[in-house]
């Protein structure tokens, strides 16, 4: 089970490590997947830097934990996604469904899944005396 959950892990961050870097090199194709349509210069730097360091640093973390066989990054990927499925429910409330607005909302919801099952079996950096924080 260790080895498939690292495996299920490993790849999801390779997943969202590649979109990241697909909001990187094509914005605006990337963009537009999303919904996303950037207003000039400042349109492609906003997606071009928040969506690539959102899905980067979420994947990374599920890289990391799942390689490292650490706990501790997996709660970075889980935050992550939580604050965007708050936001996509506060969507639902505030504007009403989409078409296809519950995929994200299930992707998400199964990496935070993943992310805590993962940080809970995993071990995590315990500080003590003799290893205390950096």
């Amino acid at each position: 089970m260790w080895i498939m959950l690292r495996a299920v892990l490993l790849l999801g961050g390779i997943f969202y490590v590649l979109l990241g870097i697909g909001f990187l090199v094509n914005p605006v194709s990337s963009g537009t997947d999303f919904g996303l349509l950037p207003q000039g210069t400042m349109g492609l730097a906003t997606i071009r830097a928040d969506m690539t360091a959102f899905f980067v640093v979420a994947g990374g973390c599920l890289i990391w934990g799942a390689w490292a066989r650490k706990g501790d990054p997996l709660l970075v990927t889980a935050t992550l996604m939580a604050i965007a499925l708050i936001g996509r429910f506060v969507t639902l409330i505030a504007d009403g469904p989409h078409d296809g607005f519950w995929t994200p909302m299930l992707v998400e919801a199964i990496t935070i899944s993943l992310a805590l099952l993962g940080s809970r079996l995993l071990p995590h950096t315990a500080l003590t005396p003799d290893n205390p924080p950096s």
